[in-house]
């Protein structure tokens, strides 16, 4: 069954709707440096921050060129845990960056600003050209084509 007959029985199924991720969301310890590490690396436009005064939550919405949503958010009573790379929950973010030579640019770039580099860019085994830095506070990021 190719794609689009598979978009309309699964409009069908849920009522017309079609289900997509809205936005994913990362706590962040320094909520600033986050949203100027999205924006310098990955061209994210940043919506107003949101601050709500009785929590002190803050997050901003950080929107992608393709209409991808990153909510980055932060709060004071925060526990920052250890990232260790292979545990359940959420592995890593991955960006398209549209061909080779920008994977392994930016990939150099970021090594170049102090970032660890712990794939080079390379062909994995499933065909992606791709490498992955620990980012942001230790979040992994992965830049393929």
């Amino acid at each position: 069954m190719n794609n689009e007959k598979l978009l309309i029985l699964r409009a069908a199924f849920f009522g017309g709707y079609y289900m997509k991720i809205e936005h994913a969301a990362l706590y962040v310890s320094d909520l600033e440096k986050a949203r100027e590490f999205f924006v310098r690396y990955f061209g994210a436009a940043a919506s107003k921050i949101y601050h709500n005064p009785q929590t002190h939550f803050r997050s901003y919405f950080l929107t992608f060129d393709d209409g991808a949503r990153l909510e980055i958010m932060t709060r004071p009573d925060m526990n920052d845990m250890e990232k260790i790379p292979v545990r359940t929950g959420y592995a890593h973010i991955a960006f398209s960056v549209g061909a080779r030579e920008r994977v392994n640019e930016l990939t150099a770039l970021l090594k170049n600003e102090g970032y660890e580099a712990v794939s080079e860019p390379r062909t994995t085994g499933d065909g992606y050209y791709e490498s992955c830095i620990v980012g942001i506070e230790g979040n992994m990021i992965e830049i393929t084509v």
